[in-house]
């Protein structure tokens, strides 16, 4: 695969890598270097990804393992208490940063295993994606997708 290729697809699903990498993330700085990680990972990862799945299948799956990894991580680290961040869009009013906060707020809170498929679902993978990228059946993504849904909205609510 070549240099070109690489950075074509990796910006191609730097979207997919952000969403991922930001319900994940405790503040900017640790952003940056999950999307980072999850780069490296890829491109050490190129020569393994055979063909057998969506290219954005695989980059969902490398993302998420590395998200997750980088979490556990964390875990065992003395906990430390963050500061309040953003990440601002110039087209989005305020009331529309607030309710994408508070979604972020909300997501993270979920577990960590919850927060892959509350992603997956907002960027509208279909059930039999999810269920490839996850390693769960479609009948079960279904099931858990509507209970998260519930719990999200109890979260966001109060």
């Amino acid at each position: 695969m070549s240099e070109d290729f690489f950075k074509s697809y990796v910006e191609e699903h730097m979207s997919i890598i952000m969403h991922l990498c930001r319900a994940y993330a405790r503040d900017e700085e640790s952003l940056k270097d999950l999307v980072q990680e999850v780069t490296l990972q890829l491109w050490r990862s190129h020569k393994s990804f055979q063909g057998n799945s969506q290219l954005s299948t695989w980059v969902y799956r490398v993302t998420l393992n590395v998200c997750l990894s980088h979490s556990k991580r964390l875990k065992r680290k003395v906990e430390t208490v963050p500061l309040e961040w953003r990440v601002d869009s110039p087209e989005q009013t305020d009331p529309e940063k607030e309710q994408i906060e508070k979604l972020y707020q909300g997501i993270r809170k979920l577990k960590e295993s919850e927060r892959a498929i509350i992603l997956l679902y907002l960027e509208d993978k279909s059930y039999k994606e999810m269920s490839e990228i996850l390693g769960i059946t479609v009948s079960n993504v279904g099931v858990k997708v509507n209970r998260l849904k519930e719990k999200l909205k109890s979260i966001i609510n109060g």
